[in-house]
């Protein structure tokens, strides 16, 4: 092979694996309107949402009207085409503020959205990834059961083969978006005897007979996101809506969760930076022993240690981004960009009360409520301890 022919491809490859640690104009545009958005309206009534635990109605459909809805689905389907970049730099501003509707945002976009455009029929996309990628609808995503959360490998939710339709039985908790959803994809059971290979995964209308609602739970943080558990009686699911092939349904919750993982690091990046943000604000107000706050050595050595965490977290979480936009492997990045980022935030969070004292212990000044989100973030969509163990079976792999 000739100089001439090596050239242009290892030039290729280099522009391929070579990262631009510039955002695009885009991007920046992406990340101011959601800054803006997140500081002129979600700030106005995010207290008053936490204690009373209500839906944020108003701010989904005024972020459904500013495209964030459906913002990483092509245009084909009726979204806006964004990269996952894009979605990072948005849940990211939103959570400074509000990590209750950036959740929202993120099991639809991340994981409704995403699986049904990259795994389903064009049937299935027309009828329900449309009106999802345009923020018509709003998707949920049904794993976790009360015997099945971490172990997702035993789901006691049984989807019936009968024929021409399955009937669904069962009970899924700890689900966000339940009530705010119209969209669920359900992971069920349909061959036991499989084990996890016996799993399938469908799309399921929200208004289908025999499905309802257990109340609102009442959660320590995030609680203006909904969450309920929801049980399903002999519901009658047309076998059209089945994702993939017959058994394929474990393998797609697993892949979804991959990208799922990405926003909600972000989202602990979010809680974390907006809770520095204030914690440097009131170390330049507040004065001490006759000086600023942060000219005393202890709090600007915490600000400096809260500075280098949150930017280490924002590195990892845009490159995981970077490589799924860029169709390389990221599942192993993603978590680690969760289990970093989700430990970190009640790191910085817990430093910002402290750093406010008495007054980062009441809800007035926000980051007691930010590190009441944080915990959430070592949780859901796989805890720390699940991270780690997907972490370290890749190291190990031989």
């Amino acid at each position: 092979m000739t100089s001439a022919i090596i050239f242009p491809i290892f030039v290729s490859f280099i522009n391929l694996y070579t990262m631009n640690f510039e955002f695009s104009e885009e991007h920046k545009m992406i990340r101011q309107a959601a800054r803006d958005y997140a500081q002129r309206e979600l700030l106005k009534d995010v207290l008053e949402r936490d204690a009373k635990a209500e839906i944020p109605w108003d701010h989904i459909k005024n972020l459904t009207e500013l495209g964030f809805f459906g913002m990483m689905v092509s245009p084909e389907w009726g979204g806006g085409g964004m990269d996952t970049i894009s979605y990072v730099l948005a849940m990211e501003e939103l959570s400074k503020v509000d990590s209750a509707t950036a959740v929202i945002l993120s099991v639809h976009n991340s994981l409704v959205c995403w699986g049904v455009e990259k795994y389903g029929t064009p049937e299935q996309k027309e009828k329900f990834l449309r009106p999802m990628g345009s923020g018509e609808k709003i998707g949920a995503f049904l794993l976790s059961e009360p015997e099945a959360g971490s172990d997702a490998t035993h789901q006691r939710t049984v989807a019936e083969d009968k024929g021409d339709y399955y009937l669904l039985n069962g009970t899924k908790n700890w689900i966000s978006n339940a009530n705010s959803g119209q969209i669920y994809i359900v992971i069920a059971q349909t061959h036991p005897e499989k084990g996890h290979h016996g799993i399938n995964a469908f799309i399921v209308d929200k208004d289908t007979p025999g499905i309802t609602l257990a109340p609102h739970e009442d959660k320590m943080g995030m609680r203006s996101s909904d969450t309920h558990s929801v049980m399903f009686s002999e519901a009658k699911v047309p076998r059209e809506n089945r994702i993939g092939e017959d058994g394929f349904g474990f393998k797609f919750a697993m892949k979804a969760l991959e990208g799922g993982r990405i926003g909600i690091a972000a989202q602990a990046l979010g809680i974390a930076a907006g809770a520095m943000e204030r914690a440097v604000q009131y170390s330049k107000e507040r004065k001490a022993f006759g000086k600023y706050l942060s000219h005393h050595q202890a709090i600007a050595f915490k600000l400096a240690d809260m500075g280098l965490k949150v930017e280490n977290a924002r590195n990892l979480i845009l490159k995981s981004a970077w490589h799924k936009d860029n169709g390389l492997s990221y599942g192993t990045l993603s978590a680690m960009a969760k289990l970093y980022a989700a430990d970190m935030a009640m790191e910085v969070t817990t430093e910002a009360v402290q750093i406010l004292g008495g007054y980062g212990y009441v809800k007035e000044y926000h980051v007691e409520r930010l590190m009441r989100e944080a915990k959430l973030t070592q949780i859901y969509e796989g805890t720390s301890e699940i991270q780690k163990i997907i972490i370290s079976r890749e190291m190990l792999r031989d």
